[in-house]
């Protein structure tokens, strides 16, 4: 479990600057059946962090569940395109149009996530049990579909 102030501290240390209660737990999206399957067993999950310039992504640890001092993908809002969200039985899928690329991502909807692999990486202990993916995801999906309008 990983508290929200550690994704805003590693952020801050690889030189950015991370915007509050605009951090989710993700996962990168699975193209068809086949990948969703294999996908259920891939425990690879992701803190999605909006910055203040950029979106970037800082692993977790699959084992620990902790996560790791590291950022993985960095995706200046300049590069943005398009984001569009569409809802995928129990999961968001974002996908992130650039010139070069569509990134796709999957965020667990929040009204399960205390029971799902989201509340494992996002809860924590501050003054009662907290869930950061929870609390943040309607206004970082909001502010993810916003970025590909501006300019």
């Amino acid at each position: 479990m990983a508290r929200e102030e550690k994704v805003w501290e590693y952020a801050r240390q690889a030189g950015y600057e991370p915007l509050e209660d605009r951090c989710i737990v993700v996962k990168y999206a699975p193209d068809n059946l086949s990948e969703q399957i294999t996908a259920f067993f891939n425990w690879e999950f992701y803190a999605l962090q909006m910055c203040k310039h950029e979106v970037i992504l800082l692993p977790f640890d699959p084992t620990w569940t902790s996560l790791r001092k590291d950022v993985s993908l960095v995706i200046p809002y300049g590069d943005i395109h398009s984001v569009e969200l569409a809802d995928d039985i129990l999961n968001t899928v974002i996908t992130i149009r650039t010139e070069s690329d569509n990134i796709r991502l999957t965020a667990q909807q929040k009204e399960l996530s205390d029971q799902r692999s989201s509340g494992i990486y996002a809860t924590q202990y501050a003054g009662g049990l907290k869930n950061w993916h929870k609390e943040n995801l309607d206004g970082t999906l909001k502010a993810l579909a916003e970025l590909g309008k501006k300019g």
